[in-house]
């Protein structure tokens, strides 16, 4: 079972290829973000409470975020692996989602950030914004706002999965083919 944690900052590219490499290595894929817009739709009290805080470009809270993600994590056991597209984001979280492995008899096999200048983020970002109709990919200073909170609060993820010896930096910027090719070079060696 491979478990890999896609991580980068907003608008690295963590969904599109996410979805190539589910298929590929047959992974179910859990995107937070997918999770969170299920949960906003359906207007459950988590989903509401995660919305107060995207809404404004915040990075939503830990525990917030875990409830969410522990049941879809235990109704999809029986799969090759997962990947995680946009969790954990803090130490807390990776702690968690460790635990709940361990729970399981698995393991994260990797880490694999996306590494992506700025600029490109924002720009990615803002035409995402015109068609996505997402209010946090709508305007520069909340993209900003977004990349800063990933640099202050979610990038000392590298710390934690390094020491672990699963940390893999996979540059994100090229075409889609080529950066898929890059990551998949990355799980075929786990």
């Amino acid at each position: 079972m491979k478990n890999i944690v896609l991580f980068g900052p907003p608008g690295a590219g963590k969904g599109t290829q996410a979805e190539f490499l589910k298929t590929k290595f047959n992974l179910f894929h859990i995107s937070t973000g997918d999770v969170f817009r299920f949960n906003i739709k359906n207007s459950t009290p988590l989903g509401l409470l995660a919305k107060s805080f995207m809404d404004k470009g915040d990075l939503v809270p830990d525990e917030v975020t875990i409830n969410m993600l522990n049941e879809v994590v235990r109704n999809n056991l029986d799969s090759n692996g997962f990947i995680f597209d946009g969790f954990p984001r803090t130490n807390n979280q990776a702690e968690a989602l460790d635990k709940l492995m361990a729970e399981n008899d698995s393991t994260i096999s990797a880490m694999i950030a996306l590494e992506v200048d700025d600029e490109v983020l924002i720009s990615r970002l803002l035409e995402r914004g015109k068609t996505s109709g997402r209010v946090d990919d709508s305007t520069k200073d909340i993209i900003q706002n977004r990349i800063s909170e990933y640099y202050k609060k979610t990038a000392i993820l590298k710390n934690f999965y390094t020491k672990k010896n699963r940390y893999f930096g996979v540059n994100g910027e090229g075409s889609v083919k080529v950066i898929t090719d890059r990551l998949s070079s990355v799980i075929e060696s786990l």
